[in-house]
């Protein structure tokens, strides 16, 4: 069952995700348990020190734990679940969107959806926003 928070520790918990997770990173996850049905899954969010902020995620987005298995109850299938969870993080944490770095490729690469739908006349302009937030996060599955 899941536990009912007030607006103060959601953003209590988005504050310090943020710092967590800037712009660009990349969240680890981990895949703890599948239902038979293979429709729900629970899946772990791992910071770069490698501890497990699930509880901190669930927070912030208002999704459930998973008690029995430990991290993320995610429902559905068809799909990358690990990503729709990262990109549904992003989205919570940088909901008015994030600034373009301006850069094509190297550390700070700019990881917005934008310019690849810019083909014609892509704008790499450094500090312009982005208005699709789900992508300022990049996931990898560990």
């Amino acid at each position: 069952m899941a536990t009912k928070i007030n607006q103060e520790e959601r953003d209590a918990a988005i504050k310090q995700l943020r710092d967590l997770f800037p712009i660009g990173s990349t969240v680890r996850t981990v895949l703890r348990h599948v239902s038979r049905s293979g429709m729900t899954r629970a899946i772990s969010i791992i910071d770069a020190d490698g501890d497990d902020v699930s509880y901190l995620v669930a927070r912030a987005t208002g999704d459930r734990i998973d008690n029995r298995y430990g991290g993320i109850k995610v429902g559905g299938c068809g799909m990358d679940m690990g990503f729709a969870l990262v990109y549904g993080l992003a989205r919570t944490l940088y909901r008015d969107g994030f600034p373009c770095s301006g850069e094509q490729s190297g550390p700070n690469r700019c990881p917005a959806n934008d310019h690849a739908n810019e083909w014609r006349n892509p704008d790499w302009t450094p500090g312009r926003m982005h208005s699709d937030p789900g992508y300022a996060l990049s996931h990898r599955w560990i």
